[in-house]
């Protein structure tokens, strides 16, 4: 199969129309989408990935008004969310209706949903007539794509069109909220920071793996790993002496490492920005794995703002076996 990459809405629309697979741009990363409505395109999702099909999907729309064809029994802080948060960043997991199904949902009575933040994926939606339901576009448990080449290196040729709408702009996933007996609970730390969510609803409640059963996509415990072994540490220098015969690629918020060849060494932010970290972090995890480096070495980010998503991805991504 040959992969077209382009912006033509129409071609991918055309493509999705078909049950087939699109790789779309949005804020956070590259989704692959499929008809919500198609068993075979969300088969398709499934097995392109190798995603197990207890993870559940997230479906993704353009207008507010739809979800009441994907949503029932809305509760008034999931409306205060996305008055705040939407379009953008946030999915919320709601009790669905009959018109998900299990497949989509991972055999829960609840369904992931959210309006995207990207101009050319909001157009795309606005051409067709069924929500798209939408994974990370790349293989299950690997690095996310934030790019069209990180597309490219893991889905060319099995999918048959990558709609390129350039770098992503957060570089994380969505934060994602649920509702458990009337107890907003955030089930994924995302772009949308704990501080930002906790000033729209202070009753909001937060704990690291709290739920054994997977609830929502990105709730596994291991998650978003390059193929080099990745090691999150306090120590940086420690780390380095331990390592200094390894081959190793080195990733730091704003520390200069002396003794790092400089294409291994990536500093995310020299003035300490969460944004441009987090907006660079998985590019420079591809980077280094493109290099082919026995082992990452990350330095622990500030517990806090987005910091805190940054070392819960990269926490994930440490206990790949």
């Amino acid at each position: 199969m040959n992969t077209e990459v382009s912006q033509n809405i129409s071609a991918a629309a055309a493509f999705l129309q078909n049950d087939e697979l699109v790789a779309i741009p949005t804020e956070t990363v590259y989704g692959l989408a499929g008809n919500a409505f198609s068993e075979k395109a969300v088969k398709s999702i499934f097995e392109t990935k190798q995603r197990p099909h207890y993870n559940p999907l997230i479906l993704h729309f353009a207008e507010k008004e739809m979800m009441k064809d994907f949503a029932i029994d809305v509760p008034d802080e999931a409306q205060e969310l996305m008055k705040t948060f939407w379009p953008g960043p946030l999915t919320l997991v709601l009790p669905k209706s009959n018109k998900i199904s299990d497949l989509v949902s991972g055999n829960l009575k609840t369904v992931a949903m959210r309006i995207p933040n990207h101009a050319l994926t909001i157009s795309l939606l606005k051409n067709i007539d069924f929500p798209l339901a939408a994974p990370s576009a790349n293989m299950f448990g690997c690095l996310s794509p934030t790019s069209i080449q990180h597309v490219q290196n893991q889905l060319n040729g099995k999918i048959p069109m990558i709609l390129d709408g350039g770098t992503c702009e957060k570089g994380l996933e969505s934060t994602i909220i649920g509702f458990e007996d009337g107890i907003p609970k955030i089930y994924r730390l995302g772009a949308i920071t704990l501080e930002d969510i906790i000033n729209v609803l202070p009753s909001i409640v937060y704990h690291e793996n709290s739920s054994e059963k997977v609830l929502a996509p990105g709730m596994l415990p291991y998650h978003y790993s390059p193929n080099a072994k990745l090691y999150l540490v306090n120590d940086l220098q420690s780390a380095l002496t331990a390592f200094k015969n390894k081959n190793i690629g080195v990733v730091t918020f704003s520390t200069a490492v002396a003794d790092i060849e400089k294409d291994k060494l990536k500093v995310l932010s020299k003035n300490r920005n969460f944004k441009e970290a987090s907006q660079k972090l998985y590019a420079a995890l591809h980077e280094l794995d493109d290099l082919n480096v026995e082992c990452i070495i990350v330095e622990k980010f500030p517990e806090y703002d987005l910091g805190r998503t940054i070392n819960n991805r990269l926490m994930k991504a440490s206990k790949k076996q």
